[in-house]
Formats: C-alpha cells, sequence, structure tokens
C-alpha cells in the first residue's frame, strides 16, 4: 500500500531533539500505516516576575531582558523536539509549537544568564554566569479538542546575593572580587534543580563616580538555587589597579533560596567593622544579616 510521508511544520526554526512522534493507525484493508497526529499550541509567558512585562516582544524581569527562552517536549520520558528563542525574535516569550496527541511534559527555561551552553544528553544549561532564570514543568495531555492557547506561569529559580559597602570608598579602589565557596551555574531542565556547582571569584570594576562617597557602592551576583535554603562562605576583597588588596571581609554561612535575594551590608576598607545581613528583596521576605 502507499504510504504518505508526513512532515510536522514547527515554527520558530523549532529542532527535534530524538524523531517524531509516530502512532500507528489501522487501515480499512487491515494494514497499520505509520502516522503522525499533532495540535499547534501557543504557549505565552508568564511568571513571578516582579516587574515582568512585554515589550515589544521583549521578557523582561527586574527592568532587565530575558535573553534566552527554550522550550522541551518531553514524551513517555524522551525529548522530542526543542525549540530556542533569544529576545531579537519578534515573537519572544510567546513559542508555538506543534504537539503530537498524548500526555506531555514541556520543560520551560528563561533566562538571561552569560554564555549558555546547552546539553542534552545532561538535560542541562550551564551558563558562565547565571544570572535571573525562570523554569516550569509544563504537564499536558493533547487530544484534537485541547485548547491550543496556553499561558504557562514560570517560576524564579534563582538566588541573589546583594553587598552594600558602608564606608568611604578610596581613591585607590579599582574593583572589588566577590569568592562564594559553592555557586550554581546550571539548571537541569527536567527538573529545575540547580546544578555545577563551584567555586569562582566574580570581579566587579568600581567607577570613578564611587570614589569617597560612603553607603553608595552596592555589588550584586546570582546563581541558580533550589527551593530549600542552603548556606556558603562568601570572602569580599577590594583591590587597586595593581592587584593589591586595600580592603577584606568575609562572610559565614551566608543563607539563600530561589526567588529570594540576601543582602548584607557593612565596611570594606576600615578595620573592625561588620557587614550585616538582611534578607531583604521585592522577591520573597527578605533575610538581612552582618559581616
Amino acid at each position: 500500500m502507499k504510504k504518505a510521508l508526513l512532515m510536522i511544520t514547527v515554527l520558530l526554526s523549532l529542532t527535534a531533539c530524538e524523531k517524531a512522534i509516530l502512532n500507528d493507525v489501522d487501515t480499512e484493508d487491515g494494514q497499520t500505516e505509520v502516522s503522525t497526529k499533532t495540535k499547534k499550541f501557543k504557549f505565552t509567558i508568564k511568571g513571578d516576575f516582579g516587574t515582568a512585562t512585554f515589550t515589544r516582544g521583549y521578557l523582561q524581569a527586574d527592568g532587565q531582558d530575558m535573553t534566552d527562552l527554550w522550550v522541551f517536549d518531553f514524551m513517555n520520558g524522551e525529548c522530542v523536539q526543542r525549540l530556542h528563542q533569544t529576545n531579537e525574535d519578534a515573537d519572544f516569550g510567546k513559542p508555538a509549537m506543534q504537539l503530537a496527541y498524548g500526555s506531555h511534559h514541556v520543560y520551560f527555561v528563561a533566562s538571561r544568564g552569560d554564555n549558555p551552553v546547552l546539553a542534552e544528553e545532561a538535560t542541562t544549561i550551564v551558563w558562565a554566569k547565571a544570572k535571573d532564570t525562570f523554569w516550569k514543568d509544563y504537564a499536558v495531555d493533547v487530544v484534537s479538542t485541547s485548547n491550543g492557547n496556553r499561558a504557562v506561569t514560570l517560576d524564579r529559580v534563582a538566588t541573589k546575593l546583594k553587598l552594600t559597602v558602608n564606608d568611604e570608598v578610596p581613591a585607590n579602589c579599582s574593583q572589588v572580587c566577590i569568592t562564594p565557596e559553592r555557586w550554581f551555574y546550571g539548571i537541569d531542565y527536567t527538573d529545575g534543580m540547580p546544578m555545577y556547582a563551584k567555586k569562582q571569584e566574580y570581579t566587579i570594576s568600581v567607577p570613578a563616580s564611587y570614589v569617597g562617597t560612603t553607603g553608595k557602592l552596592s555589588l550584586s551576583i546570582m546563581c541558580i538555587s533550589p527551593q530549600e535554603e542552603w548556606t556558603t562562605d562568601v570572602s569580599i576583597q577590594a583591590k587597586d589597579a595593581s592587584g593589591g588588596v586595600i580592603g577584606a571581609a568575609s562572610i559565614t554561612a551566608a543563607p539563600f533560596k530561589a526567588n529570594r535575594s540576601t543582602e548584607y551590608s557593612g565596611n570594606l576598607f576600615s578595620s573592625g567593622g561588620e557587614l550585616g545581613l538582611s534578607l531583604a528583596t521585592e522577591w520573597q521576605t527578605p533575610i538581612t544579616g552582618e559581616w
């Protein structure tokens, strides 16, 4: 019997992770032919973004544009298709794809992290520097009568460390280096858990406009985080242009969790100063403290 070759039309440069989803369909003469039944779904991404807005197709959180959106379509534990959008796409944040009839887990990741690397075998995305990131496992059963327009709410899976220097910034302060003992740079996109923990120094240049100011210099870094609270030690060093250390402080067992900012303040350049912790944030109820 003649078999028709069927192709799934996929929007937004959709790429098959493994293979098309094929269903056996009985024909009138009792033989079986391979067929694919799909339905178009268009997703509108929403989330725990605080001040998140859509502006000309750009998805923003706290005034910062998300740069990447991934969508992974899984059936029976296997990825059958995926797509990747960037904020250069006109319909960024409103992805569309053809979903085969049956049960799906569709995983969404939206982020503005630096230099993302996708590893499909490990089901991970790893960034050179992780920044604000949102994730969702969206379960959907697709039948002929399914509504193809879906709003999907993503949850923040990032945490933030914010440091505020209380004492006067000297003229020879060129940079501040922040080094957490453990910091997460990746995510498993099938369960939203943080991956690739390591110790790495963050170097942040200090603009000349902060020289002579007190309580004005604030520095922030972010990473992927589980929902449960965890702790890590943090060291802070202020350096001059030649790399010499001109101020230092340390934090023991700073607490972090997803969707919460951990904020410390204190003296960095004068002796005897302590940094105070506060978990205060517009994301969740903050925690505060000192070092």
